[in-house]
Formats: C-alpha cells, structure tokens, sequence
C-alpha cells in the first residue's frame, strides 16, 4: 500500500471526524470511525476496554505515544467549510491535532527501532480523563509521549497548569427577607469573593503560568418553603507552587469558616516537560523544515500531560495546529492550509525520531 496521504483525503478524515457529535461520554462514533480508517491504512487497530481508539504501527523496542482525545465539550456548531475554514466541535480541541497525527504516522509508516502507537483517548474534557489513566493501567512506560493539543503550527507546549475542582454546598432553615441576616445565597457569594481574595494572594507571579487562577463554573440557589440551600463549583488552575493539596489546605479555613459542605474532584498537578529531549528536537526541526520559527509555550489549562507526566516521566510535549484560543467557543474553526501544514511538520518529527534512532 502507498503511504502517500494526499491532503485531500487528510482533510477528509477530519471532516468526518467533526460531523460526528461526542462529547465527554459519547464517543464510540468517533472512535469506530478512527479505527476504521487506521485499519484502512496498515495501523494494527482496535477499541479499548475504556472506549479509547488505539492504533500501532511497528514492532520496534521503543516506542512513541500519540495521545489525543475524541470527546469535546458539550454545544453543537453546523460542520461547514468557509473561507478555507472547518467549524465544527472539536476541529480545535481536539480532532484536528489527532487527525494530523493519524495522518503523519500513517504518511511514515512502520521504522526500524520504533512503535508508534497513536490513541484517541476518552473523557479528556471531564474531570475523569479515562482514557488516559487507563493508557496508566495497561501499558508500559513509553520512550516518548506527544500530546496532541492545540498549541498552533509553529509551537509546542511543554507545560500545563493542574487543576481542582471544587463544590460547595450551603443550607439554611427558610426566613423572611426582611430578616437582615444573609441568606445561603448571599453567603455563598460572599464565599466565592474570598476565595477569589485568597487565590489572588497567592499569585505572587508576574506571569499566568506562576498565579492560581479561579472561575466560577456554577452558581445555584433556591428553597422549599422550609429550607433555603446554595451551591457553587469553583475552578481553581493551579501553577507548580500550588499542587492539589497544598491548596486544598490553603482554602479548608476559609471553606470552614464559611460552614458549608464542600469536596472536590479532577485534582491534577501541574507538569512542565524539559526542553532538551529527542521528542522536542525534532519538533523544533519539523516546525523548522516547513520554513517556520519555533515557539515554546507553558500553557494556562490542563491537559492529559497532566495525568500521565508525572506517571511515566519520560521526554513529553505537547503539538497541534490550531488556535487554542477557539477551544470551547461557539466560533471554534480549524484552518485547513496550517492543519495540512501540521501534518507534514509531524511528519517531518517522525522521520527525525527513527533517523536519530538509526544514528
């Protein structure tokens, strides 16, 4: 079978790609769909236990890990092509990244010394990430790991922020309004702005890598008659001074003053990769062949570096064309010309990878 992928039938797998909803939960289109055309072009291919697309191609001793996600967050935009443009979820975040690398590897094909194994991995936009801690479960260390996220065609990402989430809720018996004392709702505000206050102490960075950065994901209040209750998720992006749980002791005072219920869930450390590693020499030397010039970036969100980073501490970055300021947005779009571009700058990565094995 040729290798050669024309850019034509490149974007044609990204368009069907997008034309299938998944959000978190809700992938096994997606993946059957990924599987089918690895299969179609010489990738061993299958559906993991977790619902995860995997491909490989190679039977090297070493091996490099392509790990993209599938799922996308939730709202739908009609799939159309404008302008050289794709709109649709997930063209961003995170389909055009996979599918450029899907394409790259299938354009290599199979080289002495290595494995590529490329997955579409689940729950990546939950506070869950499945896919990935299951990837933690039943494989081994890889040599390498790409993580396949939207950092533009001329960047990679070495590092992301961790994350927490954090729910809150308060009850009360019911009152009159006219009593002056504040109700759950009131108080829940007054909650929310201190632990605004706190995450701005903590900052003590100049730059949005350093600062603990809040958002207020959900706010909630109503009452029965007899009891009046609040509730609030909080988001906390968390830089490498803050891990989880020091955080987490950080707000406990404040969370008990408050005397409210609260727990939380997706806690993941910030990871930042190191800059001198064969995975992003030839990342700078792909980005560099296509006559551009390399940036590298330490992103302000999370992303699956976060889980397995930390496990697998081996070279890992993160590359994707894409404007990652359109993920999550009802604008999302990816353009075409860089999506292409993307493909060959990974393509040129992995010629580089097995040359530099061979040598």
């Amino acid at each position: 079978m040729s290798r050669h992928i024309e850019d034509a039938e490149a974007i044609a797998l990204l368009k069907e790609l997008v034309q299938i909803p998944s959000p978190s939960g809700n992938e096994g289109r997606a993946a059957a769909l990924l599987v089918r055309w690895m299969a179609q072009h010489g990738f061993e291919a299958w559906v993991d236990e977790a619902g995860n697309a995997v491909g490989t191609q190679g039977e090297g001793p070493r091996t490099l890990m392509l790990l993209g996600h599938l799922d996308t967050v939730p709202g739908e935009i009609p799939v159309r092509t404008e302008n050289g443009r794709l709109y649709g979820r997930g063209a961003v975040d995170a389909k055009g990244p996979l599918a450029a690398a899907t394409v790259a590897v299938a354009r290599v094909g199979p080289r002495l010394g290595w494995r590529w194994m490329v997955v579409g991995a689940v729950e990546e936009e939950s506070a869950t990430s499945r896919g990935a801690r299951h990837l933690l479960h039943t494989w081994p260390r890889p040599d390498l790991a790409l993580i396949l996220e939207p950092s533009g065609v001329d960047a990679i990402a070495l590092g992301y922020k961790g994350r927490m989430l954090l729910h809150v809720r308060l009850e009360a018996p019911g009152r009159h309004t006219a009593v002056p004392e504040p109700n759950p709702a009131e108080r829940i505000v007054e909650l929310w702005l201190a632990l605004r206050e706190r995450a701005r102490s903590a900052s003590d960075g100049s730059r949005l890598f350093e600062q603990v950065t809040p958002s207020l994901r959900r706010l909630a209040a109503d009452g029965d008659g007899l009891r009046e209750w609040a509730e609030m998720t909080v988001g906390f992006r968390l830089p490498e001074a803050w891990p989880p749980e020091r955080w987490r002791e950080a707000i406990q005072p404040i969370l008990e003053t408050a005397g409210v219920a609260w727990w939380t869930e997706g806690e993941e450390p910030a990871w930042r990769a190191s800059v001198d590693t064969p995975l992003t020499r030839a990342l700078l030397a792909g980005i560099r062949g296509e006559g551009l010039r390399p940036r590298l970036l330490l992103k302000s969100g999370t992303s699956d570096m976060n889980v397995v980073g930390p496990i697998w501490r081996c070279p890992v970055a993160a590359y994707g064309p894409g404007d990652a300021r359109l993920d999550h947005t009802p604008e999302e779009h990816i353009d075409l010309e860089e999506y292409c571009t993307g493909i060959r700058v990974l393509t040129r990565a992995l010629e580089a990878i097995a040359e530099g094995a061979a040598r």
